[in-house]
């Protein structure tokens, strides 16, 4: 497909224009599974940092990484309870369950960072595209402002991940398993139902 064709940080597929209706009618929702969401995300970068620690340039990223994702959780909450919104349970995210089977089994650890780097950075791609598309249409202006700022973090964050894939692969293979990691997303976001209580 080419660039032109693609949505947000080259996405293959944009988001079902009905979720952003759906989910500006269920704004606490969609907040509720947006903190968990930031909340995961710092565990990620944690859980990173613990399976690569000899790799100084790596975790010095993610260290930033994880101070920032767990501000953007705070901040979260702190929208909430200005509308009176309660953290709930944590539900199950389909999304993420189904491109985590993107990942290729074994090869060396090395291998398998790559596969790991470019399955958060799909994450960062789409959340930067859902906090876009809430940034340019919800009435909320406060929130409209929040997900402006939060879609420029997450589109450095992508670019981080990314970034970080080709200084332990040649740039030529990250670019075609990255291509790969986009097609197979495209086609489980066709596959997906578009709910009012989930970010992705």
């Amino acid at each position: 497909m080419e660039q032109k064709n693609k949505t947000t940080l080259g996405l293959n597929l944009p988001t079902d224009p009905r979720w952003v209706n759906i989910a500006e009618k269920s704004i606490a929702e969609i907040l509720i599974d947006h903190a968990y969401c930031e909340q995961k995300a710092a565990s990620s970068g944690i859980s990173l940092i613990v399976q690569y620690p000899e790799h100084e340039e790596l975790v010095e990223m993610l260290t930033d990484l994880v101070a920032e994702e767990w501000s953007h959780f705070e901040r979260v909450l702190e929208m909430m309870k200005k509308r009176g919104i309660k953290l709930d349970r944590m539900r199950k995210d389909e999304y993420v369950l189904a491109i985590s089977k993107i990942l290729r089994g074994g090869g060396s650890r090395e291998d398998q960072l790559v596969e790991k780097l470019l399955l958060n950075a799909l994450i960062e791609a789409r959340s930067c595209e859902r906090f876009k598309i809430l940034h340019q249409n919800i009435q909320d202006e406060e929130l409209s402002k929040f997900y402006f700022e939060l879609m420029v973090s997450e589109a450095g964050h992508y670019n981080s991940f990314l970034d970080m894939a080709k200084r332990f692969k040649p740039e030529e293979y990250v670019m075609k398993r990255w291509s790969e990691f986009l097609e197979a997303e495209a086609e489980i976001l066709k596959n997906l139902e578009v709910r009012p209580d989930r970010m992705h």
